[in-house]
Formats: structure tokens, C-alpha cells, sequence
């Protein structure tokens, strides 16, 4: 209420009330009626409608996953009760507490979809809710364990573009296989308009899911490439790394227990056939890892087209299924390591926003296809891109200086690591054979050159930046230029004196940064503006003299 005299000053109760006219009767509001109990139920059916529940069988699942995840504690449960009187009953009150909150999480998980979001009602002692917007999922990705497996049973998991390991994720563990398969379904194409809840509404059936079109199944003769990709190698390293930390836990010298179990093995035998047998087993144990984490993670892999959706199904004992919106798919990758590259394979990832990157290209969710024939990655990219001329054009080479480059930064390595030992000889005393051994880098240094300038060059064709790197693992990237959002051209001193930069085209898909390497600079300028129209028109200018 406003003071008349002051429309910016806000007149007080008291003074209201000094001014009320006496024996005049203000309008009473009729009193509120309290609800009834027909009116509360209504209200709890309402509040309750389309809340679904997951499936009774993950009573069987979460126990088995909370008894693996506290099964430390369990264990110091067994050693304190030795010391107590009935101490045996500990571990069995431990176990029945770990089982008992497995069994509340099925009660008090629920989850619905609604026309706008989708939701998720978790907790006991900490209710909570999260909603994601429709229009914001990315991803839906299924997975299933060998016990999900066993019971029919699949784990779900809705990614909406963002980082995962900065927000608590939307996952419901578990649906059935046909619960899961349908909500995948409806969250990714049933986005249009939603039944009505009103009485009078005429019902709408629901939209059946568009038919799969078939891109790629694996072959289980692409297991040959295994062993090339050197994952095994990598798996070497994680388990020596295992044993090295547990054995220094427990105060064992592993590097002592292993030379004396090789020298009492093969100490009849020659140094150069020692030498030759532990390289031996060493292969035979990439080979092995190899296969087996291939045949683990990739066998049943499948990637099929339905509607608007990529979904690309993998795994023999664990099952994932990760669906790729197309709408969010900016391009794909192939890349080659050299010795898969030697036998003619390569794989492909896809370039895309909602899925992390880093996690490996095999058994990372943006795999396209797996180590497999290079003609038959190419056929798959091209399949996925909807056009085989970002896989097949010719590149363009960036020219003498770009080579020099090449040649002058590899024989640069190699004087680095030679002037070190040199260093080290002259004035640490260290012995002289590693200088000798060192220089055998100059001699690896001018193929490697050669072949790292062979492998580099660009294209711009059918609205695709193509772009071409590396050697030891050679990567051909292939983004859409509807995808660049800005352009970044970096160049070091002996750059600018060979006349040449660095380009790099930034995104908001797959690694967030696709570089051009050592092309000319006018070349890059004139990528750049061709790539995105106007984008750069504001900062051409005649560059200043002696540039």
C-alpha cells in the first residue's frame, strides 16, 4: 500500500489501521475446507502415477555387489570377533546388515518419464530426485555382467553430454533386458508429443521403433589383428605394476626373486639364446593378452543404424550397448598403428559430443569398429559419415618445408639423447656404449622422417576437414565443418623461420581440438576461411612486411 502524499513510501499496518473507519466490517475469507480422505488419496495416486519400479530380480543382484564392495570390512569383522566372546556372530549380523541394504535399495528406487524429463527417486535416510530434461540426452548405454547375464538382467545408464565424474550419474540397476531395450527406445525415439493424462484425452499408441539397418558385425577371423594392436603389452605393464606394489607392501624384492629364478633356468644355456627365450615368452604373452582382452571386450561386436541412432552392441562375459545420437555426431577417426598398419588393419572411433574420450579406442563407448581390415574400417566410416569421399579423397602435401621439418626435428631427438650419454661419459664416468648404441637413432631417424611427411596432409571436401598425422600410430581425422567452432594457429620460432604453422581446428566433439600440422601458412589461412565462411573475415588483413 502506498502513502498518498508519497507514492515511494510504503505506508505501515499501523497507520492502515488508525484510518479504518469504526463499526466497518472488512470482508472475511471463507474459511479453507480441510481435506478429505478421498482427497488425500487422490493426491497420493496423483504424486505416484508413472513411477516405475526395477526389476524384483535385483534383490539377487545388489547383496552380491555390496557384499563385493565391503568385503574388507567383512573381513576385519572375522579377525576382531576371534578376540570376543561369541565373535562368530559378527560376521554373520555384518553379512545380514550388507544384504539388508542391498534389499532397501530396491524399495526405495523408482523411476518415471514424463513428457519433458526423466526421472529418478532414490534413498532412504537421503531422499533425492534427478531429473534430466528429454531434449538433453545423449546417450543411453546398456550394460550387463555376467550375474545381470545369468538373471536376464541389464544396467542402464542415460548421459546427457556433460562430465560424468562432476555430477552424480543417472543409472538404474537393474531392468529387465526388454525393460531396458524399451526405455532406450522410448527416451531416444519418442520424443515426440506424449499422451495426455487428462480423463477426456484419446489415447495415443506409442511409436514403434524405427527398423535396424545392419552396418557391421565382427568377423571372428579380425582376431588375427589382436596381437598388432599391443594391448596385450599394455596389460603386461598393468600387472607387473600390480606385482611390484604388492610386493613392496610385503617387503620382497621382486627384482632379486626374478634374476635369480632366470639365471638358475637358463644359466645352461648361451647369453644370446637366454636372450632370444625370454623374448619368446614375452611375445607369446602380447599374443595371449592380446586375443583374450579382444575376445573379451569386442566378441559380438555390432553396430547397427536404427532411425536417427547409431547402436553399437559388444562383449562376451560383460555386454555394453551404447547408442550415438546422429544429430550429435561430428565425424569419425581411423587410426593405425604401425604394425597393425603392417598387416593392413586399422579401426575407427567416432568424433562425437556425449561420450568421453581417453579410455581407449577399443573398449572406449565412441568404437566404430575394432581392429579389423582397413578396407572394411574405410567401408564402415564411409557408411556412418553418409559419404566415402572424406575416406577415399587424396590429400593435400605441405610441401618441402614441412619435410625439412620432418627430417630436422627427428635427427634433433636423436643429438638430444647421444649429447646426453656423451655428457654423462665425460663427466659422470659412465661407461662409453651407450653413446655408440645411441647413435643407431640417426640411422632410425630419416625413415621415420620419411614416413611421418608421407603420412601428413589435409583435404576439405563435402563439408569435412580431413586431416592426416603420425607415424607409430598414423590418424586420419575427419570432422565436419558444421562442427568448428573457432580456429587456433600456433607458430614456434623455427616455425615462422620455415614459413609454416600449426592449425587447429576447436570443437566440442570427441578430443575437443583436431590439428593441421606444419602447413604452409597462406595454405592454413585459406583452409580455415573455405572450412567456416566469415568466420575468420574479420581478422584477414594484409600481413605486416618481412612476415
Amino acid at each position: 500500500m502506498t502513502h498518498p502524499d508519497d507514492p515511494d513510501r510504503t505506508r505501515s499496518r499501523t497507520d492502515v489501521e488508525a484510518e479504518r473507519p469504526v463499526g466497518l466490517v472488512l470482508p472475511v475469507a471463507p474459511p479453507v475446507a480441510e481435506p478429505t480422505v478421498a482427497d488425500s488419496a487422490a493426491a497420493v495416486a496423483e504424486a505416484s502415477a508413472g513411477w516405475r519400479r526395477l526389476s524384483r530380480r535385483m534383490l539377487l543382484v545388489h547383496p552380491v555387489q555390496e557384499l563385493r564392495r565391503l568385503l574388507v570390512p567383512l573381513i576385519a569383522l572375522v579377525f576382531i570377533g576371534r578376540n570376543q566372546d561369541r565373535g562368530e556372530l559378527w560376521p554373520l549380523v555384518g553379512t545380514a546388515a550388507v544384504v539388508v541394504l542391498g534389499m532397501v535399495r530396491w524399495f526405495t528406487t523408482t523411476y518415471r518419464v514424463t513428457p519433458t524429463q526423466v526421472q529418478l527417486r532414490r534413498g532412504l535416510l537421503r531422499r533425492s530426485t534427478i531429473s534430466v530434461p528429454l531434449d538433453r540426452v545423449r546417450t543411453v548405454d546398456i550394460t550387463a555382467h555376467l550375474l545381470h547375464r545369468m538373471l536376464g538382467l541389464a544396467r542402464i545408464t542415460v548421459g546427457t553430454g556433460q562430465s560424468d565424474r562432476e555430477k552424480e550419474p543417472f543409472r538404474l540397476d537393474a531392468l529387465t533386458v526388454e525393460a531396458a531395450n524399451r526405455l532406450r527406445t522410448e527416451l531416444l525415439h519418442e520424443r515426440g508429443p506424449r499422451a495426455a493424462t487428462s480423463p477426456d484425452a484419446v489415447p495415443v499408441a506409442p511409436v514403434p521403433a524405427p527398423a535396424e539397418q545392419v552396418i557391421a558385425n565382427l568377423d571372428p577371423a579380425w582376431v588375427r589383428y589382436a596381437p598388432f594392436t599391443l594391448s596385450g603389452l599394455v596389460t603386461i605393464g598393468v600387472i607387473v605394476g600390480f606385482v611390484f606394489n604388492a610386493a613392496s607392501q610385503a617387503h620382497v624384492d621382486v627384482t632379486e626373486v626374478a634374476v635369480n629364478t632366470a639365471r638358475d633356468d637358463l644359466s645352461g644355456l648361451p647369453i644370446a639364446l637366454a636372450v632370444a627365450v625370454i623374448l619368446l615368452l614375452v611375445i607369446l604373452a602380447v599374443v595371449v593378452l592380446s586375443i583374450g582382452g579382444y575376445v573379451l571386450a569386442l566378441w559380438g561386436f555390432r553396430l547397427v543404424r536404427q532411425g536417427a541412432t547409431l547402436h553399437v552392441t559388444r562383449g562376451l562375459l560383460t555386454t555394453c550397448a551404447t547408442t550415438i545420437e546422429e544429430r550429435r555426431l561430428r565425424g569419425a577417426e581411423i587410426s593405425e598403428p604401425v604394425l597393425l598398419r603392417w598387416v593392413r588393419g586399422a579401426r575407427a572411433t567416432a568424433i562425437t559430443t556425449g561420450l568421453r574420450v581417453g579410455r581407449g579406442a577399443e573398449r572406449g563407448g565412441s568404437v566404430l569398429l575394432p581392429a579389423a581390415p582397413a578396407a572394411e574400417v574405410d567401408r564402415v566410416a564411409g557408411a556412418v559419415l553418409g559419404t566415402t569421399a572424406p575416406v577415399a579423397t587424396l590429400l593435400r602435401r605441405h610441401g618441402p618445408r614441412a619435410r625439412r621439418r620432418r627430417y630436422f626435428k627427428a635427427l634433433r631427438f636423436a643429438a638430444y639423447v647421444t649429447g646426453a650419454f656423451a655428457l654423462l661419459w665425460w663427466l659422470a664416468n659412465w661407461p662409453v656404449w651407450p653413446v655408440w648404441v645411441s647413435l643407431a637413432l640417426f640411422v632410425l631417424a630419416v625413415p621415420l622422417a620419411a614416413d611421418r611427411y608421407a603420412n601428413l596432409g589435409h583435404a576439405l571436401t563435402e563439408g569435412y576437414l580431413v586431416a592426416r598425422v603420425g607415424s607409430l600410430i598414423r590418424r586420419r581425422y575427419m570432422l565436419g565443418c558444421d562442427a568448428v567452432i573457432g580456429w587456433n594457429e600456433r607458430r614456434t620460432f623455427f616455425q615462422r623461420r620455415a614459413g609454416v604453422s600449426t592449425l587447429t581446428a576447436t570443437t566440442a566433439a570427441g578430443r575437443g581440438r583436431y590439428e593441421v600440422l606444419d602447413i604452409p601458412r597462406a595454405d592454413g589461412v585459406a583452409l580455415a576461411d573455405a572450412a567456416t565462411p566469415g568466420l575468420l573475415t574479420p581478422f584477414l588483413a594484409a600481413p605486416p612486411p618481412g612476415d
